[in-house]
């Protein structure tokens, strides 16, 4: 079992540490995060992080039935592969795909996408998931 310290934060509640591994420009943007939030450090940051993810997630799992939305994807030119594969494995619910260069070095990707819920929420997961992708969004429409 990991161990455990008391942090005044949560509660004077025994909290788990957890290791997490970031590429130095994350942590960057992290720690300009935690300044501009205002957050005391960064396990706070990331608790916030976690979340709006789990509330992210708790509203893609409550979706049912014939389901429409964006699925919005930013990443870096040379990461193209990964976007090329979803966008293979979910074809049959993506209507629409465009492409753009946001900047020389970003891409922005934008999915009009209708389908079950299931299989909509599962590709707005997997892109998610993706080291590759600097974000991922689903919106509803």
């Amino acid at each position: 079992m990991g161990q455990s310290f008391l942090c005044p934060l949560i509660r004077n509640r025994p909290v788990p540490i957890v290791s997490l591994s970031v590429p130095e420009v994350m942590l960057k943007e992290m720690d300009e995060l935690e300044k501009s939030f205002g957050f005391t450090g960064r396990s706070e940051l990331v608790r916030a992080a976690i979340r709006l993810m789990m509330d992210e997630n708790r509203e893609r799992s409550a979706m049912s039935g014939e389901v429409s939305g964006l699925v919005v994807v930013t990443h870096e030119t040379e990461e193209e592969e990964p976007v090329t594969q979803l966008k293979h494995e979910y074809d049959q619910i993506i209507k629409t795909h465009i492409h753009s260069k946001l900047t020389p070095s970003t891409c922005v990707e934008l999915f009009l996408v209708h389908g079950d819920a299931r299989k909509v929420s599962s590709m707005s997961k997997a892109f998610q998931a993706k080291d590759e992708m600097k974000s991922s969004r689903f919106i509803q429409i």
